[in-house]
């Protein structure tokens, strides 16, 4: 029996496995929305934006480790999927995003809702293309999804012109996929494996890095026997949080701009850096020049292209990171001795007096909300239980400091293109994916009124996020920028959110819950009201508009280069001593 274009693709879909498609309807894909209409098998999520449902099939990837899936129309709904689609492709997420086109005769006559999204969208896919031929449209959704995961994962895009769309052939679904021109490596190089495993036998101040690579590899068990066993210290890149638990002994927590003043310590001073999964991007450098000037560096990671791209490597394997940390840890085990055990001792206790001297810390004020509480009770009352997406900004980084992370698949959040906007309807797919677990999106008042007509599609298909906004009427990461650089000329940044819009009215508004919170001793209450409720939760913790996020390294400065409160506190005290 002949099929159409349209039944094809939502056969296609189910024999991938596909359950939910996040999207919004128009002129050119109403023949796929109309097959949608009675299906029982494909559940679609229909979001208030384009670039929501974007948004919201990366977290439901990042949380699952399976691709999203995004239907959209041509045109203004297409375009508005480019934020999304470009986030997930500097986080290397697994998405297959599907655009309406106009019948291909009227493509180039700038016909009404007409878009080149494939070349709009060329720079921030893995791959896209044009549809042109309903006979190939089968095999290439099997391509779009095998490329979507394998490899290095990353977005795909096909455009569905309306008469391929509606032409029919024979549904043939390909058994497997072949592609000549793409075959990443997954089993690192022997030899350079061996000597990677020597060198960490050797080293005295052996640091390793773990990034996003690590968990969307399934690497965390590999990582932390590599880690456990060798006895080295762990710092995680903001992708990796989670990849090794937060809680243990050796773990570092975060490097870079504002990672702790021990892990950027650590990585200064170390003699050797494993960097596993990760690409030294500029947050995590600093700079180049002097970043890690006495370590040998190895770097593993299954995209060839992100080794040597930044920083000088010594050892470069290309391969998956679950199996090549698989064969060193045999390795380290089998043919080398335990040397390091006694050498490494005064390593980790030079790292723990470093812990000693500067942790992470603010000021607490029993009349003012510091936004640092408020994570902080997030932590206690969820036990690190809860799956965390952020906004962008101040609130993003606090959360990556003060929440610990011990498992994968938990923190999500913008890193490589920090989109505004992200975390709510990230939040709204990471519950749909997973209803039984709490999903709390911690935002800045800026961030959230990014995408916060999403809000209607919590309220609609019942999934109950919660939304913890650490408003401080200001786009907080901007303004410490200008009180540090600019002189204080706060220049457009002062939201004055006090009434506009009134969060708690707003959630009301929507059918949600506001709850609202001015003082400390209100935060948990609150905190734990919302959790009790089956429904979204809007909680606005007014917080200290003063606050700022420390350790800072300054733009262009070395990681040892940290900013602190102290010295802000020291100059406070001189301008008064001046007046």
């Amino acid at each position: 029996m002949k099929m159409t274009g349209a039944e094809i693709i939502i056969e296609s879909l189910k024999r991938e496995g596909v359950k939910h498609i996040f999207g919004y309807p128009g002129g050119v894909i109403l023949n796929i929305f109309d097959l949608l209409y009675d299906d029982k098998d494909l559940q679609l999520i229909l979001t208030r934006h384009e670039q929501g449902a974007v948004h919201a099939a990366d977290g439901y990837a990042r949380s699952t480790g399976k691709p999203g899936v995004v239907l959209v129309t041509s045109g203004p709904g297409a375009t508005n999927t480019v934020t999304g689609i470009a986030t997930a492709s500097m986080d290397s997420i697994p998405l297959v995003v599907l655009t309406g086109q106009v019948p291909t005769m009227l493509i180039g006559n700038d016909a009404f809702q007409e878009a080149d999204i494939v070349g709009i969208t060329r720079p921030c896919t893995k791959y896209n293309i044009l549809a042109k031929d309903v006979n190939a449209l089968a095999e290439q959704i099997r391509e779009a999804f095998y490329i979507a995961t394998t490899g290095r994962p990353g977005p795909v895009l096909i455009d569905l012109p309306k008469d391929v769309t509606s032409s029919k052939t024979d549904f043939v679904w390909p058994d497997h996929v072949e592609i000549r021109s793409y075959n990443p490596t997954y089993e690192g190089n022997r030899w350079m494996i061996e000597k990677a495993a020597h060198e960490i036998a050797r080293a005295k101040k052996p640091v390793i890095i773990a990034g996003g690579g690590c968990i969307i590899s399934g690497a965390s068990k590999e990582l932390k026997e590599l880690a456990e066993h060798a006895n080295i210290p762990v710092t995680m890149t903001l992708m990796g949080l989670g990849s090794f638990p937060g809680t243990n002994e050796l773990s570092l927590g975060m490097l870079g701009m504002h990672g702790t003043y021990y892990a950027n310590k650590s990585v200064q001073e170390s003699d050797l850096l494993i960097a596993v999964g990760m690409r030294f991007d500029d947050r995590v450098t600093g700079k180049i020049e002097g970043f890690a000037p006495h370590a040998k560096i190895i770097h593993i990671d299954i995209d060839p292209t992100s080794i040597r791209k930044n920083v000088r490597v010594d050892i470069p394997i290309v391969g998956d990171v679950k199996r090549v940390l698989t064969v060193m840890n045999k390795i380290l085990k089998e043919d080398i001795k335990e040397q390091w055990k006694e050498v490494r001792k005064a390593w980790l206790k030079q790292i723990a007096e470093w812990k000693k001297e500067r942790p992470l810390t603010y000021t607490y004020k029993p009349d003012v909300i510091k936004p640092q509480f408020v994570v902080e009770k997030i932590y206690d009352i969820t036990k690190g239980d809860a799956i965390i997406t952020t906004e962008v900004g101040q609130n993003q980084m606090w959360a990556a400091q003060f929440y610990k992370f011990d498992k994968p698949r938990r923190f999500l959040t913008s890193g490589g293109l920090g989109t505004m906007g992200y975390g709510f309807p990230a939040a709204i797919g990471a519950q749909l994916a997973h209803p039984d677990k709490l999903v709390i999106d911690i935002a800045g008042d800026g961030s959230i009124q990014m995408n916060i007509q999403e809000l209607a599609t919590a309220v609609i298909y019942k999934l109950p996020v919660k939304v913890a906004i650490l408003n401080n009427r200001y786009l907080g990461m901007v303004r410490q920028w200008q009180e540090l650089f600019y002189h204080e000329r706060y220049s457009h940044v002062h939201l004055e959110t006090e009434t506009t819009p009134d969060f708690v009215e707003l959630a009301h508004a929507y059918g949600a819950v506001g709850l609202r919170a001015t003082k400390p001793s209100e935060v948990e209450p609150v905190l734990k009201e919302a959790i009790k409720i089956k429904k979204p939760v809007f909680m606005d913790f007014v917080c200290d508009w003063k606050e700022k996020v420390y350790p800072m390294v300054p733009a262009g400065a070395t990681l040892d280069s940290m900013l602190f409160e102290e010295k802000e506190k020291k100059a406070e005290k001189k301008l008064k001593a001046v007046k």
